[in-house]
């Protein structure tokens, strides 16, 4: 009966940050954790550019090579490899944490919600729902995103004009497009994937 039950639906959530940063996305039971390391910096358009390391019951999971260069002093210092545990070796409820990069230190809650069977096994990953725009990469963590958000706001603050550009020129914190990110969600696996480096300008209405 398990075997039978092919797609797991997660919902994952940006830690401490408001406008609420969310995504659900629908993945193969059978992926693990790198696969959903993967789909997850689709989902929210990471750069994957940073380390990165899962945390789940007190053992830390990641690239075996490069997560251990930061270490927690409560934290064990072995790192066991993504490819070890697999989705399906989740129950429902299942709740645990997602780091990306170490020096901005985005934390990310992730929950095994359902598992689901479907027709025919999925081959790719989707975002089936979500809110909200991640703040930019670099940005400094959650004090340099509040911010950036400052300065975004007011247009008499002297690093508005710089701040707009190294952004890409537009930023909504509330921006999210399913559309685009089911689509990166289901190339997440893709080599040489090319994604979005930025928000998309607000189109200009036309009058009629």
């Amino acid at each position: 009966m398990f075997e039978a039950m092919n797609a797991v639906k997660i919902h994952i959530s940006l830690d401490e940050i408001e406008p609420e940063v969310w995504r659900r996305l629908l993945l193969p039971s059978s992926w693990n954790l790198e696969q959903l390391h993967l789909a997850v910096q689709a989902a929210f358009n990471w750069w994957n550019y940073h380390l990165h390391e899962f945390r789940i019951g007190g053992l830390r999971y990641g690239d075996v090579e490069g997560a251990g260069a930061v270490v927690d002093d409560d934290d064990d210092a072995r790192v066991f490899s993504s490819r070890e545990v697999r989705l399906r070796d989740f129950e429902v409820g299942a709740t645990f944490g997602y780091l990306y990069d170490f020096g901005d230190s985005w934390e990310h809650t992730i929950v095994i919600e359902e598992f689901v069977s479907l027709d025919v096994a999925p081959a790719h990953g989707s975002c089936i729902g979500g809110a909200g725009a991640r703040p930019p990469e670099d940005v400094g963590g959650v004090p340099g995103y509040e911010r950036f958000l400052e300065i975004m706001s007011d247009k008499a603050d002297p690093e508005h004009a710089d701040m707009k550009k190294w952004c890409g020129g537009h930023f909504d914190p509330q921006w999210f497009d399913l559309a685009v990110a089911d689509k990166d969600v289901r190339n997440a696996l893709s080599p040489n994937v090319k994604r979005q480096m930025h928000q998309p300008k607000p189109k200009r209405g036309r009058s009629r």
